[in-house]
């Protein structure tokens, strides 16, 4: 009996020294990976003990999003975003995936928050704007005429949990305006599964990120200034567990007739806004952020504060609307640019 006893204790002896003699994990490496997803580059920068484990964790995460773009694609006519729109209307209810309803559910928030300054019925317009932009001509009003009467944020139905109905003759759906976001939430969701803490989930202009690299307050973002001469010098910020997304005619725009005219539509009026802005919006979670820059973009800086403020956001927005800049900040934007946040 007293040997047995010995024996236990001498086992346990050995597991604590084996324990204690173990190697130590690697330091935590920097990878980075680059994809065309979305018909945009997306970039992955995260922290890991392992290459492996980075790159099989990065893997899964493209594979999230190329699932979301076969969903959300309102240029792929089988994804189940264009099946919707193109049976509409609905005398009952439809059965769609759950991806799609989460993010119908969030536009129409934000479209009941902004009064319709953004709505993921504009289909019908952006189509036709698209047009107009390729050939530099603005479409007639007769031409606007039955795109607008199908575009309506409120003739979509959600039935919780899953099923939606389209009420309008003609709708199409676009969820440029909040499917990049909703993109770059679900693959930081993906690398957390995959035991990655520290990582950094881009697609053009948009971001969403979580714990800061080693020894770092933040990961540090700088936000590009309006093009224009008197523009106010680059900003940085410093963001940690936040999304930041911007908004703006900076990079997409185009001259018809002497007017420069965005990419983004206003859905009241079904075309591209003049405003020459930059909106910046920093908030919880890239769905809500990149929505909302769009919001703010169309419904002007007059609604920028009271939106950021109804979905706990920060909001920055720098405008040229004639020879002299412009700037509508939230109270705690610049929270965000110092390093002890």
């Amino acid at each position: 009996m007293q040997r047995w006893i010995q024996g236990l204790l001498l086992v346990g002896v050995l597991a604590a020294l084996g324990g204690c003699l173990r190697a130590p994990s690697p330091p935590l490496a920097r990878y980075e990976f680059e994809s065309v997803q979305m018909a945009i580059p997306f970039r992955i920068v995260l922290y890991s003990h392992d290459g492996s484990a980075a790159t099989n964790a990065a893997l899964a995460a493209w594979d999230r999003v190329s699932e979301l773009n076969r969903i959300l694609s309102d240029y792929n006519p089988e994804s189940a975003l264009s099946q919707l729109g193109s049976t509409a209307p609905h005398s009952e209810p439809v059965l769609v995936p759950p991806e799609l309803y989460r993010v119908l559910s969030r536009a129409g928030e934000i479209s009941g928050a902004s009064d319709g300054a953004f709505d993921i019925s504009v289909g019908p317009l952006t189509q036709l704007w698209r047009r107009s932009r390729r050939q530099r001509e603005l479409p007639t009003p007769e031409r606007l005429r039955e795109p607008l009467a199908a575009v309506d944020w409120r003739a979509i139905e959600l039935h919780p949990p899953d099923r939606v109905r389209l009420l309008k003759h003609g709708m199409r759906l676009d969820a440029g305006g909040i499917a990049k976001g909703y993109a770059l939430d679900e693959a930081t969701r993906i690398l957390r599964q995959h035991g990655i803490r520290s990582s950094l989930v881009a697609g053009a202009g948009d971001l969403v990120v979580t714990e800061p690299p080693p020894g770092q307050p933040g990961w540090r973002i700088e936000i590009a200034p309006i093009d224009a001469p008197s523009a106010p010098p680059a900003r940085t910020v410093w963001l940690r567990d936040a999304s930041l997304c911007t908004s703006g005619d900076l990079f997409q725009h185009v001259e018809i007739n002497g007017q420069r005219y965005s990419h983004i539509v206003d859905p009241r009026v079904g075309l591209g806004i003049t405003d020459h802005s930059l909106v910046t919006v920093i908030g919880p979670d890239g769905i809500t952020c990149d929505a909302l820059s769009t919001a703010i973009s169309v419904a002007g800086p007059a609604r920028a504060l009271d939106l950021a403020r109804q979905f706990d956001a920060e909001v920055l927005v720098v405008r040229l609307p004639g020879q002299a800049l412009e700037r509508v900040e939230s109270a705690g934007f610049r929270n965000w640019e110092s390093r002890t946040r």
